[in-house]
């Protein structure tokens, strides 16, 4: 993997210490790195911290998205692999983004490379499946569940061109996570940490406890107060969470 691959996988917004395990952030079905910006500053003092690119999506727009978890998960595996130079290796992921980065885990374990612990944050464990987006996969069903989430500021939807900005992305993310389907064999050895807002419309605690079944390597839940984007309220929270068990 070439130093410029590297730069259109990852961004890095603050500076960390070089020793230590690098931590990637993983964002949410129609997000983007910059979501993490504010997590990232919390972070960087104590921890070297990346967040995934996925294409589809800001400078990356004009590259397809990709539409299957699997494959997405194929390609993070070999930026990760580069980027942590033989390193430790940590994973955050919200939403869609901890499918992704359960799905990166097990790639980067079976390929050597030492996880210490991944964090899966308001997203049901692999093993509980169900429809996405309730009404159906058509723009406007995509749109009324984002307003669910509460995860965009409202007054975005009332910019039609913003609106067909997101759309790609986000309809690509939902084909991706609505097809996805977990493959039960292996198992994390790493740790894992499931967070979970305690009013989320989609993940209940029972969802988020069963990520205790795919690993071998210890669990714990972490509850906040909020909904789906409990990241919003509980930042600082957060950060200290993932840096209580890092360092």
């Amino acid at each position: 993997m070439t130093a410029p691959d590297l730069d259109l996988w990852l961004r890095r917004f603050h500076p960390g210490p070089g020793a230590g395990p690098l931590l990637a952030l993983f964002p949410h079905a129609g997000g983007s790195a910059t979501y993490f910006h504010g997590l990232s500053a919390l972070l960087a003092p104590a921890l070297d911290v990346v967040a995934v690119q996925y294409p589809g999506r800001q400078e990356r727009r004009g590259e397809p998205a990709v539409e299957d978890v699997h494959a997405l998960a194929d390609q993070i595996t070999a930026v990760l692999t580069a980027a942590a130079a033989g390193r430790p290796v940590a994973l955050f992921g919200h939403s869609m983004g901890a499918s992704v980065g359960y799905e990166t885990c097990l790639r980067l374990q079976s390929g050597g490379v030492e996880v210490v612990r991944l964090f899966a944050s308001g997203r049901r464990a692999p093993s509980r499946r169900r429809r996405e987006v309730p009404g159906g996969q058509d723009d406007e069903s995509l749109l009324a569940e984002i307003r669910t989430l509460s995860g965009t500021d409202a007054r975005l939807f009332d910019d039609p061109d913003v609106v067909q900005m997101i759309l790609p992305a986000l309809r690509a993310d939902y084909r991706a996570i609505e097809a996805y389907a977990w493959r039960p064999g292996d198992l994390l050895s790493c740790p894992v940490t499931a967070l979970v807002g305690d009013a989320d419309p989609r993940v209940g605690e029972d969802d988020a406890r069963a990520w205790a079944g795919h690993t071998t390597g210890g669990f714990e839940l972490v509850t906040f107060t909020g909904g789906h984007f409990y990241l919003a309220e509980h930042t600082e929270e957060v950060a200290k969470a993932i840096v209580g068990r890092l360092t």
